[in-house]
C-alpha cells in the first residue's frame, strides 16, 4: 500500500448563520474535510496517514473520528499533546465571506519531530489550517529531509491573530521563502491577491516564481472553478516532482487558464471547500490522472461538499455513495 501523509490541524468548529441556520453547530472541521476527501479520491491501493497533534482535552473524539475513516491509519503518526485542541468560531456573512476566531491551540511540529512521521511516506499534502503547523525554519527542513512530492495549501498562513483570537488576513511574510519549500501549492482568490500586492499583479509574480523548484500555483476561485499558473514543463505526475528540485531552469514557458465549474450550488454550507478542493486534486493526480482531469474532479467535489453539512460522512457523499445527510 502507498502512502498518502496529511499534515495538518484536527479543529473543534462551532459555525453560526451556516446555510440559513440560527443555532450554532459544533462538529469536527479542518484538516476533517482534506482527511475524507483524500479518502474519496485516492484509489484502493493508497493509505491515508494523518500527521497531526491533537490536543488531550479532545483526544478522545478526535481519536474516534480518525478511526472511523476508511483506510486511515490513525495511529501512525497522530500525537496526543498536553494543550488544548484548536477550537474555531465560524461566523457566516454569505456563501463566501466569513469570519474566523481561534481559541487553544496545539504547538507547531518541528523537524526533529517530523522526520521519522514522514520518512516512510510516498507523497505529503500539508495543510495549514491553523496557519502554525510548522514555522518557516521546519519547512525548509521538510523540504531538505523528505524525498517525496509535496502539495501545500497555504490557507492561513495568511491571516494573523488580531483581538479575542480573531483572524484578520495579512500579506504572507518572507513569501519567496514560503513558496521554495513545497512542490506545488494553493490559496483563493483572496489569498492570491495578498500575495501579490508587492508586484501589484499576483499573477505576473506567479509566471515569475514557478520553474523547477515551486512547479505549480493552483487559485481557488469559489463557485467560479480554479486557476493555475505552472511552470515551464510542467509534469503532472507528482512522482516525477522531485527530480527537477536542484535544476537552474527549465526551458519553455509558463503556462496559465481558468478552469471554470462544470457545476454550481446556489446554496448551501461552503465550509471546507477548498480543503476538498486541493486534497482531491492532489489525490487524482497522484491516482494518475491528467492534469486538466484532476482539475475538473477538485472542481466537482468543491461543488459537491456545498451539498453536505460537516465533515462528518463526507467521504461518502463525495463518493456518490450517500444520497444525502441524516437529517438528525
Amino acid at each position: 500500500m502507498k502512502r498518502l501523509g496529511v499534515i495538518g490541524t484536527l479543529v473543534w468548529d462551532t459555525i453560526h448563520d451556516r446555510d440559513g441556520r440560527r443555532t450554532p453547530v459544533e462538529e469536527w472541521g479542518g484538516i476533517a474535510y482534506g482527511l475524507a476527501a483524500a479518502v474519496a479520491a485516492l484509489p484502493e491501493d493508497w493509505t491515508v496517514v494523518p500527521v497531526l497533534k491533537v490536543g488531550r482535552d479532545l483526544s478522545e473524539p478526535a481519536l474516534r473520528y480518525l478511526r472511523g475513516l476508511p483506510r486511515v491509519d490513525a495511529e501512525a503518526a497522530v500525537r496526543i499533546v498536553p494543550e488544548p485542541n484548536n477550537r474555531v468560531e465560524l461566523r457566516y456573512q454569505g456563501m463566501e465571506r466569513r469570519s474566523e476566531r481561534l481559541r487553544g491551540g496545539v504547538p507547531p511540529w518541528t523537524w526533529p519531530e517530523l522526520a521519522p512521521l514522514v520518512a516512510d511516506l510516498d507523497a505529503l499534502y500539508v495543510n495549514f489550517i491553523s496557519g502554525f503547523e510548522m514555522d518557516l525554519d521546519a519547512a525548509r527542513s521538510l523540504r531538505a529531509g523528505y524525498a517525496g512530492p509535496t502539495y501545500a495549501d497555504l490557507h492561513s498562513l495568511f491571516l494573523g491573530v488580531g483581538a479575542e483570537g480573531l483572524r484578520v488576513p495579512r500579506e504572507l511574510p518572507l513569501w519567496s521563502d514560503w513558496l521554495r519549500c513545497f512542490d506545488a501549492v494553493q490559496m483563493n482568490e483572496a489569498e492570491f491577491e495578498l500575495l501579490g500586492r508587492a508586484w501589484g499583479d499576483p499573477w505576473a509574480l506567479a509566471a515569475h516564481v514557478v520553474g523547477p523548484e515551486l512547479k505549480l500555483i493552483a487559485v481557488t476561485l469559489g463557485a467560479r472553478g480554479a486557476a493555475y499558473v505552472a511552470g515551464a514543463g510542467f509534469d503532472a505526475d507528482p512522482t516525477r516532482w522531485p527530480a527537477t528540485r536542484h535544476q537552474v531552469a527549465v526551458p519553455g514557458a509558463t503556462t496559465s487558464a481558468l478552469v471554470p465549474a462544470r457545476t454550481v450550488a446556489d446554496e448551501g454550507d461552503p465550509t471546507g471547500c477548498g480543503d476538498v478542493w486541493g486534497a482531491t486534486f492532489f489525490a487524482r493526480l497522484l491516482a494518475g490522472d491528467g492534469f486538466e482531469p484532476a482539475l475538473q474532479h477538485a472542481n466537482d467535489m468543491a461543488a459537491r461538499n456545498v451539498t453536505h453539512r460537516g465533515a462528518g460522512g463526507l467521504h461518502l457523499h463525495l463518493a456518490g455513495r450517500l444520497a444525502e445527510e441524516d437529517p438528525s
